[in-house]
């Protein structure tokens, strides 16, 4: 039986089809559409009704539909260095025209079923299901193989049976199938990789960039020579979108789409509270999944309506005691970091069997922003996680901790992300030391499966349970 799907669940799923859907239509119709970094202000693009996909997004996505690997491997191949962040090795391979694609042998067959996904042949061209369909060695280890192509070369060749051939063979979901842009917004309030990585889109295709920088912040407030510093370069952006949509600036319209981003933030951050009850009314693992909708559509009141129509569900939940987590909670984790978008299985699955439910979340509440004037906007998007000192993120986190009853502490170390998880080590001391909490620790990555290993996940999982166990033995619970 397929899995149910909520209103609120559905209305957010289609809220990112649309996005997609409309950008895709907008490039058709000729308008201009771009690409942005997470944590630009979005209120600026949706001000003038241009039209903007996020890589960081589609990066995730791409590697959930198990194409990270191929796309890394291709942007290693033109030169990209391995240990840039795997989002932007995927960005920067589609950028260069690189798509996920079915593999082929040399006589133009499909290795794997496009319709169904089954393996057809191994690597070598070699039959693996009979003419009855049946497989000839075990299912269980058959494995799709993916490759990559490049749609520029496709174009070029002439109309007949390979070019054909090859544009069928081409990965067709959303992420992969979003439009180049004609421009690029970038705010490295995330980290500086996101700086480089625009300039070197923006330099391949030769369009304009539009960068916000903000300054590293050491202290617990955003000081007021950094917030003349980011609005006068707000003026210089809207400028920009001024020649790139052939628009002027309306205030009123802005204003608007400031309204309905605090509506999006406020709805979505209401829903990050309703893991503060005991037992949770969901399981904290599904708000990676909706990162998609506040990422891509915050700026938008589909967005807003979606999560406050989730949250009444919530809300019921709690009135119910019922929860739509699929096992009983027996501990409840923060989750700290990125997840490993293309080992989502894996990672959830300890965590189930174990009764873990993911309870905080330092990413997600992360774009919640909140504001009532253009001062206050600017303020809001100096807090990246990534923007801030290490006090400043240890109170945001043992402040979770308190505020969600955590009872222990999962840290990915993700190989992508290297501002994040310098600082791990320290935060883990401690979570431990203030908090009184067990914490553990695993390699990962967010885009790139290459970096991750599912035994030691597991043994760590295994390890932070034991660890909280003795934890409620001493507390006698």
């Amino acid at each position: 039986m397929p899995k149910t799907v909520s209103p609120g669940v559905q209305a957010l799923r289609d809220v990112v089809e649309k996005v997609y859907r409309e950008l895709r239509e907008a490039k058709e119709r000729g308008e201009k559409v771009g690409w942005s970094s997470s944590k630009f202000p979005c209120e600026l693009a949706e001000s003038f009704g241009l039209h903007v996909g996020y890589p960081e997004n589609q990066a995730a996505g791409i590697a959930a539909n198990r194409d990270g690997e191929v796309m890394c491997q291709a942007a290693e191949d033109i030169g990209y260095d391995n240990d840039i962040c795997g989002y932007a090795r995927i960005s920067l391979a589609y950028a260069a025209g690189f798509r996920g694609a079915n593999k082929m042998d040399k006589d133009g067959n499909y290795i794997i079923n496009p319709n169904s996904g089954k393996q057809m042949k191994d690597a070598n061209g070699k039959k693996m299901f009979d003419e009855n369909g049946k497989p000839v060695i075990d299912p269980k280890t058959l494995k799709p193989y993916a490759t990559t192509d490049n749609i520029f070369e496709i174009e070029a060749l002439p109309e007949g049976e390979e070019k054909t051939r090859r544009q069928n063979a081409l990965h067709k979901y959303r992420q992969m199938t979003m439009p180049m842009p004609d421009f690029v917004l970038c705010c490295n309030n995330i980290c500086n990789c996101m700086t480089k990585w625009y300039e070197d889109i923006a330099r391949r295709h030769n369009i304009p960039l539009i960068m916000i920088d903000v300054p590293y912040n050491e202290f617990d407030h955003v000081n007021e020579a950094n917030v003349k510093y980011i609005r006068s370069q707000l003026d210089t952006a809207i400028r920009q979108m001024e020649e790139i949509s052939g628009k002027k600036f309306d205030e009123d319209k802005f204003e608007q789409c400031c309204q309905n981003a605090n509506r999006t933030a406020k709805a979505w951050l209401k829903v990050c509270d309703f893991l503060q009850y005991k037992p949770a009314p969901f399981n904290g693992f599904d708000l990676f999944n909706h990162m998609a909708d506040v990422v891509t559509a915050r700026g938008r009141v589909e967005a807003a309506e979606a999560f406050e129509l989730l949250a009444k569900e919530l809300e019921q939940h709690v009135k119910e005691g019922t929860s739509t987590a699929p096992f009983k909670e027996q501990h409840r984790i923060m989750f700290e970091g990125i997840p490993c978008w293309p080992k989502l299985p894996n990672l959830f699955k300890p965590l189930k069997a174990n009764g873990l439910n993911i309870t905080g979340v330092v990413y997600a509440p992360a774009f919640g922003f909140v504001y009532n004037n253009l001062d206050e906007l600017v303020k809001a998007y100096c807090k990246a996680p990534n923007s801030v000192s290490i006090e400043q993120g240890v109170a945001w986190r043992e402040g979770l901790i308190r505020d969600n009853k955590v009872d222990g502490v999962l840290v990915h170390y993700n190989r992508s992300c290297k501002p994040w998880s310098g600082y791990m080590p320290e935060m883990q001391r401690r979570f431990t030391k203030d908090m009184g909490i067990p914490t553990a620790g695993f390699d990962g990555d967010q885009a790139d499966p290459r970096n991750f290993n599912a035994a030691q996940y597991e043994t760590r999982v295994q390890g932070l349970v034991e660890a909280m166990e003795a934890n409620d033995e001493k507390k006698g619970k």
